[in-house]
């Protein structure tokens, strides 16, 4: 695995590394995303309680309410990416935030099921329209050889906002005061108006090579073909099925069935809420530190590593299902931290990697495809264990979880073989005597006649 044994020790030797110094532009944008993850982190796990205890839905109705905030990806995620070339990410991005406020307004005054449906597929919307344009926006932004970094650097930003919401929401929320809820979506709203201001203060060209058919400031030249272009294109359809995989049997799982299968090993709540403060601590300290030490190395490597890690997690959850409290809650603890070791790589791999392959003028559509991928693994993921959960079969569950990540792993081989070099590498050099990596008139090998 290209010296991926030898991780751990490069990351000790590393870490004090200087990494690169972003400019302001770059800053703006990451302090805005995270600014938004804040008010995400306020309200999302509260949601179904909010309106089951709060607002007095039946469990079977605040659930589907939840669904239809995710089935909003369905539509937003490719409009997102269709805007985004033809307008630019900024203004969509504003638009996916301003919406999203909207959303979390409308949710906050909820008195019917009605308004708490149409509530929820707004916030949905808007922040399906954010997503691809965001994207979109980071790989602009940056030069290519830096955008494994960004994207990292990313990850870690916007779990630290996360985190920061969720610790001032349980400070917050007080199921006896339902005013204390409408002030934590009133907050969500607020930090989804007040990112938008910070967009602009990094509008400028791209720190990279100019590009050839995509203003990101502005309007794209009309790129041909739209998502047919990218439905054709044979290396990002193995890169979406590899996304939509590894969602489904890893972030979806840990936030869906993790707790389910937590309860029924007999765990408190406890052991779930340090699992996920655990998790959180994991990503947040070390993302960029494992940057450092995989700086260099293969991006397919990583997510063979990730899978590994995944595939380890969900067999340390196994075995403390069978130990009970004690040592079990000691190895689903540990499960969460290995996850997020995981975590920290699938970061500078996989959406960068989506970004290099892009052609300019299609880039948006890229990224709304790839958003797309995370919704499909999200839809789907949770819905599997569900029905597996439902029947006790608990063991077939994480059996079959662990064989998902070995067979992503594959997947992530047969990439290999499709990328030109530069591009299966983490924040590769820059040439001698070149301040920034000119781009490639291609990016992977072509796909050959059918």
């Amino acid at each position: 695995m290209d010296g991926w044994s030898e991780l751990v020790v490069k990351m000790l030797r590393r870490w004090t590394t200087e990494g690169p110094v972003w400019p302001v532009q770059v800053w703006a944008v990451l302090g805005a995303d995270a600014l938004s993850a804040v008010g995400s982190g306020l309200t999302l796990p509260f949601l179904l309680v909010y309106l089951h205890t709060v607002r007095g839905l039946s469990l079977g109705t605040a659930g589907a309410v939840c669904t239809t905030l995710a089935l909003a990806g369905l539509v937003g995620n490719p409009l997102g990416g269709v805007w985004a070339d033809r307008f630019g990410p900024r203004p969509v991005l504003a638009l996916g935030w301003a919406t999203a406020s909207m959303g979390a307004v409308m949710l906050a005054t909820v008195s019917n099921v009605w308004q708490a449906f149409t509530g929820a597929a707004v916030a949905g919307l808007g922040a399906a329209l954010a997503w691809p344009a965001l994207d979109t926006l980071l790989a602009a932004v940056v030069p290519e050889r830096r955008r494994s970094s960004v994207f990292a650097l990313r990850h870690a930003t916007m779990n630290a906002g996360l985190a920061a919401g969720s610790l001032l929401a349980s400070v917050i929320a007080q199921v006896g005061r339902p005013s204390s809820f409408v002030l934590l979506y009133a907050l969500d709203a607020a930090s989804f108006l007040l990112a938008i201001p910070l967009l602009w203060a990094a509008r400028n060209r791209p720190a990279g090579p100019a590009p050839v058919a995509v203003d990101v400031e502005g309007a794209a030249e009309a790129p041909a073909g739209g998502y047919w272009a990218v439905a054709r294109d044979g290396l990002f359809v193995r890169l979406w099925l590899l996304i939509a995989v590894l969602v489904a049997v890893g972030f979806a799982q840990f936030n869906t069935a993790f707790p389910l299968l937590a309860v029924s090993a007999q765990m408190s709540a406890a052991v779930v809420g340090w699992a996920f403060a655990a998790n959180t601590a994991t990503v947040t300290a070390c993302q960029l530190l494992v940057l450092r030490a995989a700086r260099g190395r293969r991006r397919t490597g990583a997510i063979v590593v990730l899978c590994a890690l995944w595939a380890c997690s969900w067999m340390l959850v196994l075995a403390g299902s069978h130990l009970g409290m004690g040592v079990g809650a000691m190895l689903f603890v540990s499960a969460a931290v290995v996850f997020g070791f995981g975590e920290t790589l699938f970061a500078p791999a996989l959406p960068a990697l989506v970004n290099d392959i892009a052609p300019q003028a299609l880039r948006g559509r890229y990224n709304g495809a790839s958003a797309f991928a995370y919704t499909t693994g999200f839809a789907l993921g949770p819905a599997a264990a569900g029905l597996l959960l439902q029947h006790g079969l608990d063991t077939v569950l994480l059996v079959g979880l662990t064989l998902a990540c070995t067979a992503a792993a594959a997947l992530a081989v047969t990439l290999r073989r499709r990328l030109l070099p530069g591009v299966d590498i983490i924040d590769p050099p820059a040439p001698d005597g070149a301040t920034e990596p000119a781009t490639p008139a291609a990016t992977h090998q072509q796909e050959a006649p059918a």
